[in-house]
C-alpha cells in the first residue's frame, strides 16, 4: 500500500486518525475518532444495536512491529500462519496495526484499511470464517466483500482506479494474483 498525494482524495473530516499512540490496546475509537460519524458506518451489513457494539467494544492493538498493514486479530493462530506472520491473537474483536503503518501511511489508506477489517469483524461475528483455506486470498469471499465495501467508500470519495491498484497491491500476492484481485474487484488494471 502506498501514500497518496496530499492533494488528492481524503477520508470525511469526522475521522481523525491517532498516529503516534505507543504501542499497545486501546478502544476502537481512541485511534480513529470519529469512524463511527463516517457515511459507510451506518452502512455495515448488521443492526444498528450491532453498530453501536461494534464501536464500543471493539479494539485495535498498535504492535510495535515494522511494516504497512492491519488485520483482525484471530481468536488462535491460523494453520496458514507462518514464520512471516505472527499474528497478535485475542479473544474478542480486536484489530492489529503496525505502528509504522499508523505513522506513514496515508489517511486514505488507513481509512479504507478500517473499513475493510472492521467489515471483517461483522463477518466473524456473523459466524463466517476470515482465513477460509478452500479459497485464494484475492477469491476469498469474505476479502473480496470486506474490499467491495471499502471500495465502494474510495469511489464516492474520489479515489482513481490507479490508487486502487496501489491500494490493492499486498505483499504476499504475486503479479498474476493481483491482476486476479482487481478483476474480482472491477478495478482496471494499466
Amino acid at each position: 500500500m502506498t501514500a497518496a498525494s496530499p492533494t488528492g482524495p481524503r477520508p470525511p473530516s469526522a475521522l481523525q486518525i491517532a498516529r503516534e499512540v505507543a504501542p499497545g490496546r486501546y478502544p476502537l475509537l481512541e485511534v480513529f475518532r470519529g469512524l463511527d460519524r463516517v457515511p459507510p458506518f451506518r452502512k455495515y451489513p448488521c443492526s444498528s444495536t450491532a453498530q453501536r457494539r461494534l464501536a464500543r467494544e471493539t479494539k485495535v492493538e498498535v504492535a510495535a512491529r515494522r511494516g504497512e498493514w492491519m488485520y483482525v486479530a484471530p481468536h488462535r493462530v491460523p494453520a496458514d500462519a507462518d514464520s512471516r506472520w505472527r499474528p497478535i491473537t485475542a479473544r474478542g474483536d480486536c484489530i492489529v496495526v503496525s505502528g509504522q503503518h499508523l505513522r506513514k501511511s496515508s489517511e486514505m489508506v488507513l481509512y479504507l484499511d478500517i473499513l475493510h477489517e472492521l467489515y471483517h469483524v461483522v463477518q466473524r461475528s456473523q459466524g463466517r470464517e476470515l482465513w477460509d483455506e478452500d479459497y485464494a486470498y484475492v477469491d476469498r469471499p469474505t476479502e473480496l466483500e470486506a474490499y467491495r465495501f471499502s471500495n465502494v467508500e474510495a469511489r464516492r470519495l474520489g479515489v482513481t482506479d490507479a490508487f486502487l491498484r496501489e491500494y490493492l497491491r499486498v505483499a504476499w500476492v504475486g503479479a498474476k494474483d493481483h491482476r486476479r484481485l482487481l478483476t474480482n474487484l472491477h478495478v482496471r488494471p494499466r
